[in-house]
């Protein structure tokens, strides 16, 4: 899951802030506070960015402005960020199209959460687990920014496993979750875990990800 944010902030106490408690916890900032560079910015790079976390209170343009300028440009998810925090001014945001209205004070903990909510809701095929990043819809999966070629069987396993994240599978929910054939042995499903443990590093004597549970099946922990 790409995360990176448009930060739209005049105090400049409070858009550092934020700014670096977003990269904390892995998001890409850019921060501006000047509405007309923010339109200049967005128009130019609006590719780059993934959601924007605006503030209505800003220099020569109104918040609700900018906010429809920008939708005009791209139509991203948009967290709006206010000491504007009355119902009116809220029902007003929503009506605009923002994802979500954060009033002022707020736990900085409380943006990050919500941002990565809405960044699930708005890519569901894309994910970021634990040292993986995986793309549903391709069949494509990444171990800290390195391709992992998986066989259709490999990947059907591996995202049995990630999606039951931390519980133990046995080897016939394995099987039932996957296109393999319903008389396959144990021992092919066990050479399957071998493989995928193989391309994605993991030692089967001291796993970090695949950790076997014996007369039993497996377990992917994160």
């Amino acid at each position: 899951m790409n995360k990176n944010v448009l930060l739209i902030e005049d105090d400049l106490q409070m858009q550092n802030f934020i700014a670096e408690y977003l990269k904390d916890y892995n998001f890409d900032c850019k921060a501006f506070s000047n509405p007309k560079e923010v339109i200049k910015e967005f128009k130019k790079n609006y590719q780059n960015y993934n959601i924007i976390i605006l503030d209505l209170m800003l220099p020569n343009m109104d918040g609700f402005d900018l906010f429809k300028k920008l939708k005009q440009i791209k139509d991203i998810p948009v967290i709006i960020s206010s000491a504007r925090g009355d119902i009116g001014n809220k029902i007003h945001g929503f009506e605009l199209g923002a994802d979500d209205y954060l009033a002022k004070p707020y736990e900085p903990r409380e943006l990050v959460l919500r941002i990565n909510s809405i960044l699930r809701k708005a890519n569901p095929f894309r994910l970021k687990i634990g040292d993986f990043e995986i793309d549903k819809q391709n069949h494509e999966i990444k171990l800290e920014g390195y391709p992992i070629e998986f066989t259709k069987i490999e990947f059907e396993i591996f995202m049995f496993l990630i999606e039951n994240l931390n519980k133990v599978s046995s080897r016939e929910q394995i099987l039932h979750a996957t296109s393999l054939d319903e008389n396959t042995k144990n021992r092919t499903i066990d050479m399957h875990i071998s493989n995928i443990r193989y391309k994605i590093g993991d030692d089967s004597k001291e796993p970090k990800y695949i950790k076997s549970v014996w007369g039993i099946g497996y377990k992917f922990v994160g």
